[in-house]
């Protein structure tokens, strides 16, 4: 079942320099998370599971690991109208420029959406963890006779200074927005919420960036070349003009902006009932299917850990932490809140004999490794200590970097043997 009402429009967002270095080399939506899965893989599955199945991925930084992912991954039936397809930023001979903001990025790709027959666009970013059923959305949207629906999710007073807040009416219409507000101005700016939101204090409507927008109504607004962003100068300046739904979504939901958030979100996997269930039949999470052999460990103890699977492992410890596919990780060693996103290939004993490897992939022998990402093909050497935390400045070299107190290892780093963070 396709819901042909419905075109969904994922943003790949700008450079990622807040998740810098794990941007170095990929697009953001391209992240690897939990250890199997990709950003992108988010609000893909959440529209396979709401029938709607035909996306466009706008993206314009370092696309060819996304590219790839989306070309192995989503493959639907060759009599189906179901696609997923990667726009990335192309000069034409009446724009010259790369996409200048989120609502540029959907004018200069509008050429390619309207080809298809559709009643709503469905605009995502591809840069949130969160499950939604974006159906009853869409069902919101057509009720109400709205022209923009516009997710929104109820915050606390700390949190709210950090959105764009919105205000809504008891028939949940928007009547104002304001751009990441002063906490002087919050008393102005509560909304009507459940009694379960009241009670935990989230009294503001903050902008989940998932929009609905009627197919002219689209049209007509990326006419005029004036507005770069959706949530800066779209959604201000329409509110008033056109009738704006707030969907309020009361479910698990972090926008993945910078280091922090994303180990935060990758750790809290670890968690005994974890606030993104990646257990929910209704809800699962695709991804590329690989053919994996089952994980194999020997000696290790294991307190709250997610192992992926085709992982050799002979730690001593694994504690509160994520281990990506293919991860090796060698005797003696102790890795605790850690993400180790993994390796995307096996080292043959002929590869390292031929190519003399003396530091394996994975980590070594008798190495202690807190607080820590370590990138995908990443290399610790035996005996190598990292511990990360407050105490360490914020830094950059080669082979890692450290961003509030997380040790980031690069992707394919060497860490050579000894080394001490």
């Amino acid at each position: 079942m396709i819901n042909n009402k419905v075109l969904a429009i994922i943003l790949g967002g700008g450079q990622g320099s807040r998740l810098h270095p794990l941007t170095e080399e990929r697009s953001k939506p391209a992240v690897p998370i939990a250890g199997k899965y990709r950003l992108v893989d988010i609000p893909i599955s959440n529209c396979i599971n709401s029938d709607i199945k035909r996306m466009f991925v706008l993206t314009q930084f370092n696309s060819a690991s996304l590219n790839r992912h989306i070309k192995d991954t989503y493959h639907f039936s060759f009599f189906s109208s179901a696609f997923v397809d990667v726009l990335a930023a192309e000069q034409t001979p009446h724009n010259k420029t790369w996409f200048q903001g989120t609502a540029d990025a959907v004018r200069q790709s509008m050429h390619h959406f309207l080809r298809h027959d559709f009643d709503y666009a469905l605009i995502l970013s591809g840069d949130q963890l969160y499950q939604m059923d974006y159906d009853k959305m869409i069902e919101a949207h057509e009720e109400n006779n709205a022209e923009i629906s516009i997710a929104t999710i109820p915050v606390n007073a700390k949190d709210a200074t950090s959105f764009g807040i919105l205000k809504a009416n008891q028939e949940n219409m928007v009547t104002s927005f304001i751009e990441k507000p002063d906490a002087s101005l919050l008393p102005d700016w509560t909304s009507e919420v459940s009694d379960d939101m009241k009670s935990q204090g989230r009294d503001y409507l903050a902008s989940m960036g998932i929009y609905i927008f009627n197919r002219e109504l689209l049209t007509q607004l990326m006419n005029d070349p004036s507005t770069n962003d959706f949530g800066k100068e779209i959604i201000p300046q329409s509110i008033e003009k056109h009738k704006t739904l707030s969907f309020q979504y009361e479910g698990y939901w972090t926008d993945i902006g910078n280091i922090d958030s994303f180990f935060e979100a990758n750790i809290g996997l670890t968690d005994d009932i974890p606030k993104f269930n990646l257990y929910d039949k209704a809800k699962r999470i695709y991804t590329h299917a690989r053919m994996l052999p089952t994980t194999k460990i020997a000696g290790t103890t294991l307190d709250r850990a997610v192992i992926s699977e085709g992982c050799i492992i002979s730690a001593s410890r694994i504690e509160k932490s994520v281990i990506g596919i293919r991860s090796r990780i060698g005797k003696e060693s102790t890795v605790i809140n850690t993400y180790m996103m993994g390796s995307d290939y096996y080292e043959t004993l002929l590869d390292i004999e031929s190519h003399k490897i003396k530091v394996l992939m994975g980590i070594g022998e008798r190495c202690f490794i807190k607080n820590c990402i370590l990138d995908k093909n990443s290399r610790i050497g035996d005996d190598v200590r990292i511990n990360g935390g407050t105490h360490l400045e914020d830094t950059e070299n080669d082979m890692y970097a450290i961003k509030d107190g997380i040790v980031v290892v690069k992707k394919g780093a060497t860490i050579p043997v000894g080394y001490v963070i």
